[in-house]
This record gives C-alpha cells, sequence and structure tokens, in this order.
C-alpha cells in the first residue's frame, strides 16, 4: 500500500529545523514521550497514539501524575502538570489496536512516518501483531526507536524488567556517586534526570536514524537503553577503574580531581565557586587571599587536602551575600553562581530574555507558562504551536488529513470503538 498523503487538516504550522519531520510516538510516561516532545518543539509532526482506555484514569500515567490541576474540579477533569508539559506540540489518537481495524489504522500510521517512538517493554508491540521487522516490512525506511530500561537484548534476568527513572540511576552506578560520604545514604536527583536525558537520547538517535534512511532509504532499530545512557555520563569513572582499580565514593558537592569546584555557604545562601583552571585560580587567588607557598598553586595538593584548602574560601564567602559574590565574580572574572529558587528564576531577566519562560493556552487549564524552547535556532526557531492535547483531540483530523480516510470511515471507527476521546467539559480555545 502507498504511504498515505498528508492533507492540509491535522497537519502542524511548519516551523523549526524539523520542519515535516513525521514522528509517531506511542511511548508513555516520560523518557520517550519527552523525546518525541523535544522533536515536536521544533517543528516534527507528532502523533501521539494512546490505547484503551478512552477515559480517566487512561493508558497513559502521564496525564494523571500529581499533581493535577485545576484545584477543586473531580478528579476525571483535572489534568496533570507532567503532562501540559511533556504532551504539548503533539497531535492525540485514541486507537485501540486490540481490534482487527484498530491495527489497519496503526499501519497506516507506520507507513506515514519516519520515526516510530516507543518506549515500552520489549516485545509489546510484537505481541500485537507490530514486530519490528513487520513493521519495516510495512515502511523500509522507518526508523523505529525503543526507549527500554535495561535493553531489547542481553541477559535473560533484566530485558524484561520494570524500569523508571530511580531504577535507571541506581543501575547505572549513577545514584552511587550522589550525595554525601558513608553513612549518609545516595541521594537522588529531585527531577526525572534519567528520564529526560533519556529523552534528549531518543531524540538525538532518531534524528541520526532519519540521516541515514533518507541516505540509504533503509530503516533500522535503535535501541535505547536507561541505563546505558547515564553510563555513558559518568565521564572516566569506567576508565579510572580498569586503569588504576580506582572506585569513586559518594564526597557531596566536591569534585573529584578540580578544587575549587563545589558548593559554598555564603550570608544568605548557597553558592558554587569553580575555578577548574590555572588560569581560573589565578584570578581566584587575587581576589582572596591565600596562605603563601607552592602548595596552595598545585591543583593535586588542594583536592588531597580539600578540608584545609577551603577553608579561605569559606570564610571570605561567609562574609558576603549570594548577590554580593555574584558581583565580584562579574567584576573579577570569578565563576560565582547562585543557586536560585524557581522564584527567582521566574524573575531572573536572563531567563526572561531568552524566552525559557514561556506561555501558551493548554486546552484544559487555558493560559499556562513553563519551560520554553531549548536549544535555541536562530534561524529556524522553535515554537510552542498548542498546549498538550486531550485524549484523542486529533483523532479526525489525524486520520482523514494525514492518513487521507473519508469523514465516513472516521465516523464508522468512532462508531465501532476503534477510535476514542475524552474532551474536557470545557475545552479551551487554543490559539496556534
Amino acid at each position: 500500500m502507498p504511504r498515505p498523503s498528508a492533507g492540509r487538516r491535522g497537519r502542524p504550522p511548519r516551523f523549526g529545523p524539523l520542519a515535516g519531520l513525521r514522528v509517531l510516538d506511542t511511548g508513555r510516561v516520560v523518557a520517550g514521550p519527552w523525546g518525541a516532545t523535544l522533536l515536536a518543539d521544533l517543528g516534527a509532526e507528532v502523533v501521539h497514539v494512546e490505547s484503551p482506555p478512552f477515559a480517566y484514569p487512561y493508558a497513559d500515567p502521564t496525564r494523571t501524575l500529581n499533581p493535577t490541576l485545576p484545584e477543586g474540579a473531580p478528579v476525571a477533569e483535572r489534568v496533570s502538570e507532567s503532562w501540559v508539559q511533556y504532551g504539548r506540540n503533539k497531535l492525540s489518537v485514541g486507537l485501540d489496536i486490540g481490534l482487527n481495524d484498530g491495527r489497519k489504522v496503526f499501519a497506516d500510521l507506520l507507513r506515514w512516518a519516519e520515526v516510530w517512538l516507543d518506549a515500552s517493554r520489549p516485545g509489546t508491540f510484537a505481541r500485537r501483531g507490530f514486530s519490528d521487522g513487520q513493521a519495516l516490512k510495512l515502511n523500509p525506511s522507518l526508523v523505529i526507536t525503543h526507549v527500554t530500561g535495561f535493553g531489547l537484548t542481553g541477559h535473560r534476568d533484566y530485558v524484561q524488567r520494570a524500569s523508571y527513572d530511580l531504577v535507571a540511576q541506581a543501575f547505572s552506578g549513577f545514584l552511587g556517586v550522589q550525595g554525601e560520604p558513608d553513612p549518609a545514604p545516595p541521594m537522588r536527583v529531585s527531577v526525572a534526570i534519567n528520564d529526560l536525558v533519556t529523552g534528549l537520547a531518543a531524540a538525538f538517535a532518531s534524528l541520526a536514524g532519519v540521516i541515514s534512511a533518507r541516505r540509504t532509504g533503509r530503516g533500522q532499530v535503535v535501541d535505547v537503553a536507561q541505563y546505558e545512557v547515564f553510563f555513558l555520563m559518568m565521564e572516566n569513572m569506567a576508565l579510572d577503574y580498569f586503569l588504576r582499580g580506582v572506585v569513586r565514593h559518594r564526597q557531596g558537592s566536591a569534585h573529584p580531581r578540580l578544587h575549587p569546584y563545589e558548593v559554598f555557604r555564603a550570608k544568605d545562601g548557597w553558592v558554587v565557586l569553580a575555578a577548574p583552571t590555572r588560569g581560573a585560580w589565578e584570578k581566584l587567588r587575587k581576589l582572596i587571599p591565600m596562605p603563601s607557598g607552592k602548595d596552595f598553586d598545585d591543583m593535586a595538593w588542594r583536592v588531597a587536602h580539600r578540608q584545609e584548602a577551603n577553608a579561605p574560601i569559606e570564610r571570605f564567602v561567609s562574609r558576603h551575600t549570594t548577590r554580593e559574590l555574584e558581583r565580584l565574580g562579574l567584576r573579577h572574572d570569578v565563576a560565582f553562581a547562585p543557586i536560585p529558587s524557581m522564584k527567582e528564576i521566574a524573575r531572573n531577566p536572563q531567563y526572561r530574555q531568552r524566552e525559557m519562560l514561556l506561555g501558551w493556552t493548554d486546552p484544559v487549564l487555558g493560559p499556562v507558562r513553563g519551560s520554553g524552547i531549548a536549544p535555541k535556532f536562530l534561524g529556524t526557531p522553535g515554537k510552542v504551536w498548542r498546549g498538550a492535547p486531550w485524549l484523542g483531540q486529533d483523532n479526525a483530523s489525524v486520520l482523514s488529513g494525514l492518513l487521507g480516510y473519508s469523514p465516513a470511515r472516521v465516523r464508522a471507527l468512532a462508531a465501532a470503538g476503534v477510535i476514542g476521546a475524552a474532551p474536557p467539559r470545557r475545552p479551551r480555545r487554543e490559539g496556534r
């Protein structure tokens, strides 16, 4: 069957460096769907497919993660703040691929797509008749990006294990070096950092696959394992172990090889100070009185005698406010940086001028304000063209506009329960 032609309806406005890239998103929770959102923010056409139930509590738990708003509304009419951020710029289709006609629709979506970005346990879609091999038969140039906890292959004890952000933080070794030294416990990063970084990796890998497919005409499967993405982020820790037998341990905010490169207490809060190079240290020495002698100028000595090396810095920092230290840093080209709260970020001129505090209209909540677009493309900028859709909001526009189905066929699919929707009672009008 030829690839269905895209109509005028159901398509995002053309913008950004990825304008026209076609992405089918079947992920749930954060990691995979976040990768698809990053592509959508830069102009890709992303269709997010959700399975039944086509009503609360929904198959995608991202829609119901706490906190949910608006406060005071019945729980079934609320929307998760996470969904508002992670679901924006997408088209939503509620589709039951457990039904034969649903599988036909899904096959057409695979023919339409350039990227199929999935986040489910290995074999989930194969059991529904859509193995990777079958998907590539339908669309030989398709890039299939799987996001899993432990990978598609490997030891049988791991491949089917449940995985979440915290599990990947732990298994990668990342969690073991976060926090204060023993006997304090390892410290979880307070945001879903592995999910978010894995989403970045999935987006990057999908684009690399598309470049290859457009060059060769052949698609392929991309295997993104959550723990492996974080293991790669562990700098040279593997080399440290295999070359020198070094096993790193938790040491709070201090860097194991650099000094000063950590958090210090000021009069009114905390600041970070980073002077990891010879030039940066010399500038810091002019600002902060240090004991004379060559030992203090030796990075290795300062790392080995951190408490002694920190003493003059701690005295200096404790006598100043975070704002004073920031100004001194600017004057002397020393990297002092306050650690702002979200309340302070909301007032920060750099965030504001670079539009990292962006407003848009959510179809349930109305006007909202959240994180903006990054990175910035100066010639073909990304944007938020719509809020996170309610379940099935784009059933008709996707099936008619992107796949070319007749209105009668769409109505028949809805009547048979193949497609479904859960519109809010009072949907907000979205500006595009």
